[in-house]
């Protein structure tokens, strides 16, 4: 690859090169305006016509001068267009100072005018719009203070405060235009840096065939040492991961879908057995691949150590515990930076002795379909809210809550991730979308759960069609 890098000296003599041209034009259209808008100085305020003409004379005059003798005088042409600007703001200046209310008000007009035609025209270094902008405002302090009958809230409702906004603007847009124009010219140059020097390398071409076959040979090596390592990372996971038969054998009747976008998960389930108290969790890490498979692994630990290892019984102290050892373990103090990975989790506990199941969930909202109390042979899909906050380091912090539902015969209960809903697919590529997914679960609720689980999969093979699979999916339903 070639690399390109010119001097700020060659961009800034190239700059000017190409901008002199506008600068004498809009200089001398500058001047011949100004000159021109003393006829108005008759007619708004006639006692002042003959100051207001040696004022603009003697403006003109030295913006005259500084333009024709520039290179005698070693001036660029963007000092000369800064002379021009800042002698009629401060000519301006002068003007407001000795008007009335009613005349001060229509001059705001021309004062405007001169600055959102700076902001138009002029390209200049942000250093001169600073001084233009203490310039303009000392200069106002001034004259107001030496002249102006008006009082300081007159001067500022009346016309003041708008001035100086409108400069403000337009010295933003002389600085996003100066940039703009600066990084234009700079990447010209830079092309045609490049297209020069790769000119001189054409002799080197069958070397640099060679190098690069050589280095494909070798990228393809080191990719195939990198999956391998992966696919050995997923294998580590997966046995890390309670089996599906397994999740299922703690249950009536359950599914699980479980379908990573790359070869490790950001994905992770997890369940727990003790005293006739079930535990099972649905976790979406940050990220998917292998930082996310990283994550999975310290949530799989942390949660072995929580509920296995303390005997911690309520879902909300398991989370507020877990939340505390990923901020821990990744040094997370909230500084600009830092790390912000953390989870998004749901933790059940399931009593079979009393029939309860309490859960505790950062974003991740529970769902609950069962036989409805209205509508005699009809289910319906009971939403049970999530804290909305992250199992992580988050700006405001607070404890998670757990909610306890007393269950009956046949609910149907589902935990997810985020992953299913935001697949995109469908006539027009757009999301499968949270609430087209409660629906899917709601009217496929009376199957078998294995039934359900291949429903949900042939609804997404259909949805997403040859589109790629943008995030891990999983979704975990059990029945009581």
């Amino acid at each position: 690859m070639v690399e390109s890098f010119i001097p700020e000296k060659e961009v800034k003599q190239a700059f000017y090169d190409s901008t002199e041209k506008t600068h004498v034009i809009a200089c001398w259209v500058g001047l011949l305006l100004n000159l021109i808008w003393f006829t108005s100085d008759y007619f708004i305020i006639p006692d002042y016509f003959v100051p207001f003409l040696v004022f603009r004379l003697s403006v003109s005059l030295v913006s005259i001068l500084t333009l024709l003798f520039r290179k005698q005088l070693n001036i660029n042409i963007y000092n000369c267009m800064f002379i021009l600007v800042l002698g009629i703001s401060i000519q301006n200046a002068y003007m407001w100072s000795v008007m009335d209310l009613a005349h001060f008000e229509q001059h705001t007009f021309a004062y405007i005018v001169l600055f959102i035609g700076a902001g138009m025209l002029v390209l200049w270094e942000v250093k001169m719009s600073l001084l233009l902008l203490v310039a303009t405002v000392i200069s106002n302090i001034v004259f107001y203070q030496l002249n102006s009958d008006l009082t300081l809230k007159e001067f500022i409702i009346n016309g003041g405060l708008m001035t100086l906004t409108v400069l403000l603007f337009s010295l933003f847009l002389i600085r996003s235009r100066y940039k703009l124009t600066y990084n234009e010219i700079k990447s010209r140059l830079e092309l045609e840096q490049s297209k020069k020097q790769l000119e001189a390398q054409n002799e080197q071409l069958v070397d640099q065939k060679v190098e690069i076959e050589s280095q494909n040979v070798t990228l393809e090596y080191k990719n195939k040492e990198i999956t391998d390592s992966i696919t050995y990372a997923r294998n580590i996971q997966l046995a890390s991961i309670p089996s599906k038969d397994r999740f299922n054998s703690y249950f009536r009747d359950s599914f699980v879908l479980y379908q990573p976008k790359d070869i490790v998960s950001g994905d992770f389930y997890w369940v727990y057995e003790r005293d006739q108290s079930v535990f099972y969790v649905t976790a979406d890490c940050t990220g998917h691949g292998v930082p996310g498979g990283f994550m999975t692994m310290l949530g799989l630990s942390f949660l072995e150590e929580i509920v296995a290892g303390k005997n911690i019984q309520d879902p909300a102290e398991v989370l507020n515990m877990l939340r505390d050892k990923i901020i821990n373990a990744l040094n997370q103090s909230g500084e600009f930076g830092e790390s912000k990975d953390g989870m998004d989790i749901t933790i059940c506990r399931l009593d079979k002795a009393t029939n309860k199941l309490t859960y505790a969930s950062a974003n991740n909202d529970l769902f609950l379909v069962r036989k409805s109390e209205t509508d005699s042979g009809a289910l319906e899909l009971l939403e049970h809210k999530a804290n909305r906050q992250p199992c992580g380091f988050y700006h405001t912090n607070q404890p998670f809550t757990a909610h306890t539902i007393d269950l009956q015969k046949g609910d149907c209960i589902y935990t997810l991730t985020d992953g299913f809903a935001d697949q995109f697919g469908g006539p027009k590529g757009k999301k499968f979308r949270a609430r087209q997914l409660q629906q899917l679960l709601l009217i496929h609720a009376h199957l078998p759960f294995q039934e359900q689980l291949a429903e949900l999969q042939k609804a997404m093979d259909a949805w997403r069609g040859d589109a790629e699979q943008v995030d891990d999916m999983l979704i975990i339903g059990i029945q009581v």
